[in-house]
């Protein structure tokens, strides 16, 4: 069983024994820390915070846990039920609430849950409040409603039809031109909420033809539910098998978002924010933003328009920062995260797609054309098992030192430039792993690169 507590909330495999799994009081002790952290930064209000959850097979019992506990302590609560993390996240501000709090895993197996926090903008937590957080679950120091004084709890289904209709109302998004371009879709939502999402967004769109692949919202994830392509094989198949124009792929929580072209082959998840910021940057010059595992096609698309690209590090909430920093049109992160500030501060796969579309309806093109027509970079992503005796960060510093001779970047991680390729190594805040992501013209080229420095580490280790 796996408890991972960081600043951006808390995430662990459902079951076994407290503090070593995401247990019943695991939940309840977390949301009463964020419920009260809440209270401190405002003495003497009425809160109110935002819920909702994908469709995982534990969510409905975390749900009623984090619920009660919420409304335990006084705080009222606005229940979306079945929902996306970008409609969470609209919903906060918009409810006037104090914060919100997301009930998924993201992209790990059905196995896990977890509790992702919201602040009042209705985007993450800051790395701060998320360590005050993680201190008041410590301590316990929580303090609960009497009875006359319990929060209420209400429920609001209208946030699929808000949150689309919010999409609609951008300038950049072209209904008319989707709607002429008559496209047909094959949706792969992981038989999540995206399954009730995607389709919604899609018709309002004007597309008619869309074929539906793992939509139903059982939480019975029908292959790994991370949007990569040795998942996508069904995806790919029923492109085929249909003659459809392009595939769709979400995550459980609907922010991050994949293409598959017409011949089934994948446009890649790195090149979802490159297609949708060469839209965006085409209509609305400005900055851009990635993180430092992101593919540099952003930064020669960005400044192919004449604008600039700047660097964060991992993690929405360092992207987040790194956008508002320098005003960013557009931004977010290679593993397919549309962060469009047009709309709001978070990774969402529904504008993503609307803004995809829109490029699709106006280059008038095949998918695969239009990936093609974009500089070719390919990444791949290894990572290296973690064990406890293991001094993560010495390992890191020895290969700074090593390539000292090199451009290396100590922002997150190490991020070592050589000549047109790089390698990004950081420990992962939510698995006990390091990651080595790799960058070069061609998968094997980048390959070779990722086996030598695993290969270097190992031997450090």
């Amino acid at each position: 069983m796996t408890l991972i507590k960081s600043i951006s909330g808390i995430r662990g495999t459902i079951g076994g024994t407290v503090n070593n799994g995401l247990t019943p009081l695991d939940a309840v002790k977390f949301a009463a820390a964020y419920g009260t952290w809440l209270q401190e930064n405002n003495p003497n209000k009425v809160l109110t915070v935002v819920i909702g959850r994908d469709a995982r097979i534990s969510g409905q019992m975390i749900s009623d846990l984090v619920i009660a506990t919420l409304s335990g302590l006084g705080i009222n609560v606005i229940n979306l039920e079945l929902s996306t993390t970008p409609t969470v996240e609209i919903a906060v501000p918009m409810e006037n609430a104090h914060g919100g709090i997301i009930l998924t895993a993201s992209h790990n197996p059905k196995q896990w849950n977890a509790l992702k926090l919201l602040n009042s903008l209705g985007e993450f937590i800051s790395g701060d409040d998320g360590k005050r957080v993680l201190e008041i679950a410590d301590q316990e120091a929580f303090n609960f409603a009497e009875v006359d004084d319990l929060g209420k709890v209400t429920t609001d289904d209208s946030y699929l039809e808000k949150h689309v209709q919010a999409i609609l109302d951008l300038p950049l998004v072209d209904k008319a031109a989707i709607e002429a371009a008559n496209f047909s879709v094959v949706v792969d939502a992981v038989n999540s909420t995206g399954g009730i999402f995607v389709p919604a967004m899609l018709e309002a769109l004007g597309v008619k033809q869309i074929t539906k692949l793992y939509c139903e919202p059982t939480g019975e994830f029908p292959h790994n539910p991370e949007p990569l392509p040795e998942h996508l094989t069904d995806l790919s198949d029923k492109i085929k098998e249909t003659g459809a124009d392009l595939g769709i792929t979400v995550d459980p929580d609907v922010d991050r978002l994949a293409f598959v072209c017409e011949d089934g082959s994948m446009f890649g998840e790195e090149y979802t924010l490159v297609a949708v910021a060469d839209y965006v940057l085409s209509k609305t010059p400005g900055s851009t933003v990635s993180n430092l595992s992101s593919t540099r096609a952003l930064r020669d698309v960005t400044e192919t328009h004449g604008n600039t690209y700047f660097a964060s590090a991992v993690g929405e909430v360092n992207v987040v920062n790194k956008m508002k920093a320098e005003n960013a049109v557009i931004g977010g992160e290679g593993n397919g995260g549309i962060i469009y500030p047009e709309l709001h501060y978070g990774r969402d796969s529904l504008v993503g797609i609307a803004l995809f579309l829109s490029l699709l309806a106006q280059k008038k093109t095949p998918v695969s054309a239009l990936r093609d027509s974009y500089p070719k970079y390919i990444i791949s992503k290894n990572k290296i098992q973690l064990t406890p005796e293991i001094d993560v960060d010495k390992v890191l510093i020895e290969m700074a030192k090593k390539y000292a001779h090199e451009e290396v970047d100590s922002t997150d991680g190490v991020k070592i430039y050589i000549g047109k390729e790089w390698v990004h190594l950081r420990k992962s805040n939510t698995e006990p792993i390091i990651r080595v992501y790799s960058e070069s013209k061609d998968l094997n080229a980048a390959n070779d690169l990722a086996e030598r420095i695993i290969t270097e580490i190992r031997e450090l280790i």
